[in-house]
């Protein structure tokens, strides 16, 4: 790759930051991590898995610590619950209260549904590929941060 291609590669990433910032306002005391942990949860609940502080660490590649600090603002909120596992103490499983349910739903229904119709013209086949892409760059990008840290 040149080096030209990888600042417009760079600048491509600065644009998705700039795209996402452009996404409707939330609710007073509501960020952008509440919803993804929400979305997250539920695509966990989909498959039969009862989530955990370490699944929603290890999906969103987020350090644990800041991960158990959100997940305790979203309970205080009442958009979560903890709930101990009957057979293991020792693992608390997260659960989507009404109110978080209500709200992710919120999300979804109103923006993204209607967000969908705009992105008609951008077939999913590149729309995937930029997705394996970004995920690459940005691995690519953290391990050499992580060589350079040690």
């Amino acid at each position: 790759m040149t080096i030209e291609l990888i600042k417009q590669l760079m600048d491509t990433c600065y644009l998705a930051k700039r795209a996402r910032d452009l996404l409707p306002p939330l609710p007073d005391g509501v960020t952008s991590s509440y919803i993804q942990y929400l979305d997250v949860i539920q695509r966990l609940e989909a498959k039969g898995v009862r989530a955990r502080v370490s699944d929603l660490s290890d999906t969103l590649n987020l350090p644990r610590p800041g991960v158990t600090r959100t997940v305790k603002e979203m309970e205080r909120k009442g958009y979560l619950q903890k709930q101990v596992s009957a057979e293991d103490g020792q693992v608390t499983y997260l659960l989507l209260t009404d109110a978080g349910r209500l709200l992710s739903k919120k999300y979804d229904s109103d923006y993204f549904q209607s967000l969908a119709p705009c992105l008609d013209d951008i077939p999913e086949a590149d729309a995937e590929c930029t997705i394996r892409t970004i995920e690459k760059f940005y691995q690519v990008m953290c391990e050499r941060r992580n060589v350079h840290e040690k």
